[in-house]
């Protein structure tokens, strides 16, 4: 049987991560929104497309959404599972696994956005040719984070199952 006081321990990691994306998005939110940034932000295309798109919306919407309301989603449905079921969680070590996979996920794709979006940006406005160069490496290391992120929810929603389907609590 797994102890309350060890599995919130895990969760409260859930819930700072949450946090702390709330801010990260709140702060990019209020600098994105700055003239200087926002005409820098238009002039690369921001938010339909180009370079500009991958700052705003996807890296800002990204890490609020995954980041803050994902996360936080997460940690309630770990809270409030073994009180809705009467069952321990399946397995705290997949609940570590799921922290680890999604915030790596997130705040991978979260700087792989920014980066590029800054780099092609600049280039954009520099030397618009040269942009293909850069942006070839973009969906590899863009599927890598994406992966990184899936593996996350699928040991959530694997632990899910497991916990709901579970005959009895079971030990890690």
């Amino acid at each position: 049987m797994v102890s309350t006081n060890i599995l919130h321990r895990h969760l409260l990691k859930f819930l700072v991560l949450s946090a702390l994306s709330f801010f990260i998005g709140t702060i990019h939110g209020m600098l994105q929104v700055m003239p200087p940034i926002r005409a820098w932000l238009d002039s690369i295309g921001s938010p339909y497309g180009g370079p500009g798109h991958m700052i705003d919306p996807l890296a800002h919407a990204h890490m609020n959404l995954v980041g803050g309301v994902v996360l936080l989603a997460m940690c309630v449905t770990f809270y409030l599972l073994p009180i809705l079921t009467g069952k321990n969680i399946y397995s705290v070590k997949l609940v570590r696994h799921t922290f680890w996979w999604v915030s790596i996920g997130v705040y991978s794709f979260y700087i792989i956005q920014m980066i590029f979006g800054i780099w092609e940006g600049t280039l954009l406005l520099a030397d618009p040719q040269s942009i293909a160069s850069v942006h070839r490496f973009y969906g590899p290391v863009m599927a890598v984070s994406g992966t990184t992120m899936a593996i996350g929810f699928t040991t959530f929603f694997a632990n899910v199952v497991l916990t709901v389907t579970s005959a009895s609590p079971t030990k890690d």
